[in-house]
């Protein structure tokens, strides 16, 4: 079993920056892969960025070149940066976790932190 908790969201002029942090506890070292992902009203949840166990990363399109995503694993923490922030970028942000348990693919969710991109 995986918790995340995440935090950092708020209210943010366009063109700024936020840094969201997501600490997962629990079985922790089961993750393969660790994911920040967005859900605006009435769309369904849709992926930012994603980080493997090895440290591999990828990125959606319209975040590519203005998130960061990064670990500390030290800290069992994963952190997305994000920078020039625009309006559409409004939305709940998700920590997602994935492991396989007794050969069971399983998706762990944090509670979501709301971020807010207007003027």
């Amino acid at each position: 079993q995986v918790q995340l908790v995440e935090s950092g969201g708020g209210l943010v002029q366009p063109g700024g920056s936020l840094r969201l942090s997501c600490a997962a506890s629990g079985s922790i070292f089961s993750i393969n892969a660790m994911g920040w992902y967005r859900q605006a009203p009435g769309k369904e949840r849709e992926l930012d960025a994603r980080i493997t166990s090895g440290g591999s990363r990828n990125y959606a399109d319209f975040v590519k070149g203005r998130f960061t995503i990064s670990r500390d694993n030290a800290k069992n923490t994963v952190y997305l940066q994000m920078n020039s922030l625009k309006p559409e970028d409004t939305a709940v942000y998700y920590c997602n976790a994935y492991n396989v348990l007794f050969g069971r693919s399983n998706n762990y969710w944090g509670q979501g932190t709301q971020v807010t991109v207007s003027s």
